[in-house]
């Protein structure tokens, strides 16, 4: 996606690229039902993409101290997000749970919130995005410890290759008492309950 203030890559330039691309897969851009497509594919990957422009550490920067001395852990689960596969350009879709114990400062969770879709909205790994998720609030926050465990569903397993619908990829990264506190780690894992039915 251009940057308005720097363009290397213009508009026009993105959509031509889109109609080279219906062209190699046999189709002509120039039929009524595709001439709007190349403008509507660059908009698409401009909502798709718009992570880039986004610094995560910045939604960590305002935090609260009057919590009442509030010391225990604070999890926000099921964060939906939609990513896409840097190897095949596919969607990734699926949820976030993020969980840390403050050190004297919270953090709104809808920050938290949009640390996840700040680094989604960009072509991503599965495990790049946990450990970028992970080390983006423990490197701001500074808290005793975070856990962030990723699931997503595949579109380049799904829709080509091996074609296997229904498979879901769950990664994880633990930092500070979340790594090395097993008692910290099974609480948190237990709050979101990943994979099961929650009553």
């Amino acid at each position: 996606m251009a940057d308005p203030e720097n363009p290397s890559v213009t508009q026009a330039q993105a959509e031509e690229a889109v109609r080279t691309l219906l062209r190699w897969a046999g189709e002509d851009p120039a039929r009524e039902g595709l001439l709007d497509t190349p403008r509507r594919v660059a908009e698409a990957y401009g909502d798709w993409f718009k992570g880039y422009h986004d610094d995560p550490r910045e939604y960590l920067e305002r935090t609260f101290e009057e919590v009442a001395g509030y010391d225990e852990m604070i999890v926000l689960r099921d964060i939906e997000y939609e990513s896409h596969c840097e190897h095949h350009m596919a969607p990734i879709i699926g949820r976030v749970h993020v969980g840390y114990v403050p050190d004297g400062r919270v953090v709104g969770i809808s920050k938290l919130a949009r640390v996840v879709e700040a680094y989604a909205r960009r072509f991503q790994v599965q495990e790049k995005m946990t450990a970028q998720i992970a080390d983006c609030i423990q490197d701001v926050l500074r808290p005793l410890g975070v856990g962030v465990v990723v699931e997503g569903a595949h579109e380049c397993m799904t829709t080509r290759g091996i074609h296997k619908r229904g498979v879901s990829m769950v990664t994880s990264r633990m930092r500070g008492t979340f790594h090395d506190d097993a008692r910290t780690r099974a609480e948190f894992l237990r709050f979101i309950e990943v994979g099961h039915a929650r009553r």
